[in-house]
């Protein structure tokens, strides 16, 4: 178990070089929920962030020609960092994070992506809650129907469904090792589409800016987390910079099916 877990951590630590320098555009709609893409998709999306940002300002080289290195959009950073979702969603996210075997980094970039930590997000397709979990997926790990509540309100559940979100994520690893770029396109589209591309990230332009999105996320939560362990090592009071974690999202197709939103 201990020598899967190491191969998991080891592919997910390399999607921080996988299509991870993409430009970031997003708004926030009236609910509150941030969409973010990788261009503009139309009049609402700003630029958030460009693909050669520096997500650790404490990295910026002062000596470098104006314009050269960019830190991250203000605006951006706020919301990936302080969101009130974020500390209130940790403790479930390492507790999935620690039990399948992936980083809290590469969660907190789906997540972010996904339902941009809003729990009760539903997608047009009827992906559910903070990840976007298919009740098709759901019921695919076991999840049913009680007495008392529908699939639907049990998948809303921000435990059950961040823990199958993981389970998932961890599967597909096991399909795609080492290569975490086909396991975040397979959480998207679904592995079917993965693999009737002969195991390659399927041509469908929201896959592509899915990819590159949650790449850009994961650079920035892989950064926060360095970025505090150094100050926690560094300093004799403890003292920390500001922890940027958060929640993230995501559409967990059914395996037999290909689900494009």
């Amino acid at each position: 178990m201990r020598a899967l877990r190491t191969i998991v951590l080891a592919s997910f630590l390399s999607l921080a070089g996988a299509a991870a320098h993409a430009d970031i555009y997003g708004y926030v709609d009236a609910q509150g929920t941030a969409h973010f893409a990788t261009e503009r998709l139309d009049e609402r999306y700003q630029l958030f962030a460009r693909g050669d940002a520096v997500f650790d300002t404490g990295q910026l080289d002062l000596s470098a020609p104006a314009g050269e290195q960019k830190p991250l959009s203000p605006a951006l950073s706020r919301y990936l960092g302080e969101h009130p979702n974020l500390k209130k969603f940790e403790p479930l996210l390492q507790q999935a994070a620690s039990e399948f075997g992936l980083q809290p980094a590469l969660l907190k970039a789906v997540m972010a992506a996904e339902s941009g930590f809003n729990p009760a997000a539903v997608s047009p397709k009827g992906a559910i809650g903070l990840m976007q979990v298919m009740p098709q997926t759901a019921e695919r790990y076991g999840l049913q129907a009680g007495a008392k509540k529908s699939l639907q309100q049990k998948l809303a559940e921000p435990k059950t469904n961040i823990r199958l979100s993981a389970r998932y994520l961890r599967d597909l690893s096991r399909m795609f090792p080492g290569q975490p770029e086909l396991v975040i396109a397979s959480y998207n589209a679904g592995e079917g589409a993965v693999q009737k591309y002969r195991n390659t990230v399927p041509p469908y332009p929201e896959t592509r800016n899915y990819v590159k999105l949650v790449a850009q996320f994961y650079r920035f939560y892989r950064a926060a987390t360095e970025q505090d362990a150094t100050a926690t090592l560094s300093s004799p009071q403890g003292a920390r910079r500001i922890r940027m974690t958060i929640p993230g999202r995501a559409n967990m197709p059914a395996a037999t099916k290909t689900i494009y939103e």
